[in-house]
């Protein structure tokens, strides 16, 4: 039974509901660069997708070609592995060829043990490279670490080029972990291990930019990352990280895994740093299943973002999951459709009809919520479940526009959604 409501109630109604997304951290903005393209990183921009191949780089065709389909997905900066002489030396060529397919994506330099001589020896690969991830746990060893840093340093100084500081919690600096291991140990009341770990991860990253800036990096050209493969710990590091600094940050749960564990690992931890203003670029890292695409992880980091809200990159297709009432696999069937047709199509209809990412289409099962949700989405259809009329009302803009019927109710609808981008997104409705 309704009852009536308290003045105390419709106040509390009345009053407004505080945002649920905080301000987002304010960092500071590195500009990578290629040609006349620029990916702005931090400050006011917003959350990039960035990816990583797994190509040998010395394959410069096939690393292209996967640098292409990347790229077309939704990344907008991949990383490649520059692990040997042979791969610094393909490095310009991989460039080259990027530009003669009309890529101008910008290319980040994988460096481990190496970098500092690969770096050095081969400048068209230091110059080809709009962005270096130098690991502060794999520069060197002992009075090597400094000295060999430094040469990266130095050439990106020269060149020009930002950096990412990316330490990872499985090649965290041994000796920095040992020594603060030991100096804890000392302690009249000694910290959990796992709280010395974090701030060994902490320090490296901090420490890092901090003689980078000495060396006369800019503080714009330094983004840091501290990986991490647990979703509680990435979230307890960065969350101290984004208090101590105002670099720009890279997120990315490491060796997230494969298949809807990596998915929802993934998800999990990025969400909730991003949902608190956290995180200036994104990478998911996931294995491959057997015969799955490179470009799933840059799929999941778009739909991260995109259901959070910071970004829009493909409409949205909103259908029931099904039910008892739903015996039909047609809505299933149209929701698929018309979900691939509007992917496949998103990189020709990101020129030829802006905010056409922003659409949203409804696809439903039943009468229960089918015409409500339809009503909210810009085109939807509430297609007949168990034992209901063989009719489909079509909304359109919130209103019933028109009801379909018959055995081509898929492809009518097909051909609806067509005509309303085109009315409403076409050179028609911008002129």
């Amino acid at each position: 039974m309704n009852r009536p409501s308290t003045p105390h109630e419709l106040e509390a109604i009345d009053a407004p509901i505080p945002q649920a997304r905080p301000a987002p951290r304010r960092s500071l903005q590195a500009l990578v660069r290629w040609g006349s393209r620029t990916v702005s990183i931090g400050g006011d921009a917003p959350v990039r997708v960035q990816s990583m191949t797994n190509t040998d780089t010395v394959d410069v065709i096939e690393t292209a070609i996967q640098v292409k389909a990347l790229a077309q997905a939704g990344s907008e900066v991949v990383r490649i592995t520059v692990n040997t002489p042979e791969a610094a030396a393909a490095v310009p060529h991989l460039r080259d060829q990027l530009d003669r397919m009309g890529v101008d994506v910008p290319l980040v330099g994988d460096f481990h043990y190496n970098g500092h001589r690969l770096l050095s020896e081969h400048p068209a690969c230091a110059e080809a490279l709009s962005k270096y991830r130098i690991n502060p746990g794999n520069v060197g060893k002992g009075d090597k670490r400094d000295r060999q840093f430094g040469q990266m340093i130095e050439a990106a100084i020269r060149h020009d080029k930002v950096v990412r500081i990316g330490v990872n919690w499985g090649s965290l600096d041994q000796e920095l972990l040992a020594s603060m291991m030991d100096e804890n140990a000392a302690r009249a009341m000694p910290a959990q291990p796992q709280q010395v770990m974090y701030q060994a991860l902490l320090t490296s990253a901090l420490e890092s930019a901090r003689r980078a800036e000495e060396m006369g990096l800019a503080r714009n050209q330094i983004i840091l990352s501290c990986k991490m493969s647990g979703v509680q710990d990435l979230i307890t590091v960065y969350r101290a990280l984004a208090r101590r600094c105002d670099y720009a940050l890279h997120l990315g749960l490491t060796e997230a895994g494969m298949g809807t564990k990596g998915t929802v690992a993934s998800a999990t931890s990025l969400a909730i740093l991003l949902q608190e203003g956290i995180g200036d670029t994104i990478r998911v890292s996931l294995t491959p299943q057997p015969g799955e695409p490179r470009t799933q992880e840059v799929a999941v980091a778009l739909e991260i973002l995109q259901s959070l809200g910071l970004r829009q990159f493909n409409p949205s297709v909103t259908a029931c999951p099904g039910c008892g009432r739903t015996t039909s696999t047609t809505f299933q069937e149209l929701a698929k459709q018309i979900d691939d047709h509007l992917r496949a199509q998103m990189p020709v209809w990101k020129s030829r009809y802006p905010g056409v990412e922003g659409m949203k289409v409804a696809v439903m099962g039943c009468i229960v919520n089918g015409p409500g949700e339809s009503k909210h989405a810009d085109i939807g259809i509430s297609l007949p479940g168990t034992g209901e009329a063989p009719a489909a009302p079509v909304f359109i803009d919130g209103e019933k526009a028109l009801t379909l019927r018959g055995d081509n109710i898929a492809q009518e609808f097909h051909a609806l959604v067509e005509q309303y981008i085109e009315r409403r997104f076409g050179a028609s409705a911008v002129s």
